[in-house]
């Protein structure tokens, strides 16, 4: 009973929030689409930015996004970063919503497993906020496995959770009229590399991404 109780007084919080609260809308102006991203990131090359099929670009609710497979030695990292300028599609002239779906609701829905989850301080450098935090999933589909780093980016912020996701996108609607973000996401396979090699490529890799999402990613 007190989990509905507490459903239903944040659903209701929400509402007030939007309906009442709420500033004028704002998106704020980026300074480049993700097709100017660097396809060369030191010894990582991506042959393209891969479209995203427009029925899943309209489920999705991204308004650019950023798919780019890096190579480098017969190693392998995929990154996704999917921005949108509004989580709330009323405001964006549609229905519904335009929230950021979280990887590990769909993950399952696309037949991954998800091994391992944990939620880690993310420490890269670009990253000054010592509140930042990570999602670390190990994730299978039969024989396949893969280590997943993703993170909500929104207004300077690192979140994890979802939930502090959906908390700032009322906060921030209401203080700022902004409800704009950004999933960012990586992902490895691991195969006969030891998993820690892996890690440290990914890590490293993030590292020199992290200062260049500000262009596309309004802070």
């Amino acid at each position: 009973m007190s989990k509905v109780i507490v459903a239903v007084a944040f659903l209701g919080l929400n509402f007030y929030i939007y309906h009442y609260m709420a500033r004028s809308f704002v998106i704020p102006p980026r300074d480049s689409s993700f097709a100017s991203f660097p396809l060369k990131i030191d010894d990582w090359r991506c042959a393209k930015n891969e479209p995203l099929d427009p029925a899943i670009k309209e489920n999705l609710g991204a308004t650019d996004t950023l798919i780019c497979n890096y190579f480098r030695d017969g190693s392998q990292i995929g990154l996704y970063v999917g921005y949108h300028a509004t989580q709330i599609r009323e405001e964006g002239g549609g229905s519904g919503e335009d929230s950021i779906h979280p990887p590990a609701h769909c993950l399952p829905g696309s037949g991954w497993d998800i091994v391992d989850s944990r939620t880690i301080p993310l420490t890269l450098e670009g990253v000054s906020d010592p509140k930042a935090r990570a999602k670390r999933l190990i994730i299978a589909k039969g024989p396949e496995r893969q280590l997943v780093y993703y993170w909500y980016q929104m207004q300077g912020r690192y979140l994890a959770d979802d939930w502090k996701k959906i908390l700032y996108v009322g906060y921030d609607r209401a203080t700022t009229g902004r409800t704009d973000g950004a999933l960012v996401r990586f992902t490895v396979p691991i195969g006969h590399q030891r998993g820690d090699s892996v890690e440290q490529d990914l890590l490293a890799f993030a590292a020199r991404v992290v200062p260049l999402l500000p262009r596309y990613v309004p802070t």
